[in-house]
């Protein structure tokens, strides 16, 4: 989910595409947290903190407001915003899933329809078990926590799922406030799957352990071939936005 609402380029996505990014100075001496509105803002030399939308980040726990002033506390000569995950999740919060998020929730929905988890490789057997053994768990989970009883299919033709399992998934991720629902959103794409997804938020899955298992294909065919340098960075930096959209998740749970 991207934060950039100003249609300027997003240096996030201008440097996974190689091309040279400019990054502004560091214009601040410090940051702190101060309550703000029921909630908390981050202040950059006492100037409360806004999103690329304009408006002030207010944060709902002093945790996840004291996680986000150390990003920008930590900064360098210059501000990159690589450096800085919390920032842009939250951001995403308040400028693009606030007001919007019966859309947000129909988002993550959609993927019970096209869920990792459902589509198994026909051979060769290696990878065949590799994809049971970490995925049949997790269906058995859904269906048993969740009532979401998720059909499976070999290959890639398309695989109906049953009304009541989207409407299980639905209320699944009905109780889930702006902050969460911003986090879940950002797992359940870079999973690929919203049975990993809730699996993770409910502490089913360790966060390594959900990214191993939305990865399996991958391993094996590591395991096979081998891969590059540019293949490794590229899935290095996706884990990151994962554990970073998981770490805004539990920071939202902590009522400091």
């Amino acid at each position: 989910m991207s934060d950039n609402t100003s249609g300027k380029p997003d240096p996030v996505e201008l440097a996974r595409t190689g091309q040279v990014r400019q990054l502004p100075k560091r214009f601040y001496r410090e940051a702190t947290v101060a309550p703000r509105g029921g909630g908390y803002a981050v202040h950059l030399d006492g100037r409360p903190l806004r999103t690329p939308g304009k408006l002030v980040l207010v944060l709902p726990t002093s945790a996840m407001a004291e996680a986000i002033a150390e990003e920008w506390a930590t900064q360098g000569e210059h501000i990159d915003p690589l450096t800085m995950p919390l920032t842009r999740l939250a951001n995403s919060v308040r400028d693009q899933v606030e007001g919007r998020e019966e859309a947000v929730r129909s988002d993550i929905v959609k993927y019970a329809g096209s869920d990792l988890l459902c589509y198994r490789a026909d051979g060769p057997a290696g990878l065949v078990d590799a994809q049971a053994a970490a995925w049949d768990p997790v269906l058995s989970w859904l269906r048993e926590a969740h009532g979401a009883d998720l059909a499976v299919c070999a290959g890639l033709m398309p695989v109906d799922q049953s009304a009541a399992s989207r409407a299980a998934i639905e209320r699944a991720v009905a109780p889930l406030e702006p902050f969460r629902l911003a986090s879940a959103h950002v797992m359940t794409t870079l999973l690929g799957s919203v049975a990993l997804m809730l699996a993770t938020l409910s502490g089913r899955l360790t966060p390594d352990d959900a990214w191993r298992a939305a990865h399996v294909d991958e391993s094996w065919q590591i395991a096979q071939w081998g891969t590059d340098a540019e293949a490794a960075r590229r899935h290095e930096n996706r884990k990151s936005e994962f554990l970073a959209a998981v770490r805004l998740s539990r920071l939202r749970d902590d009522a400091s």
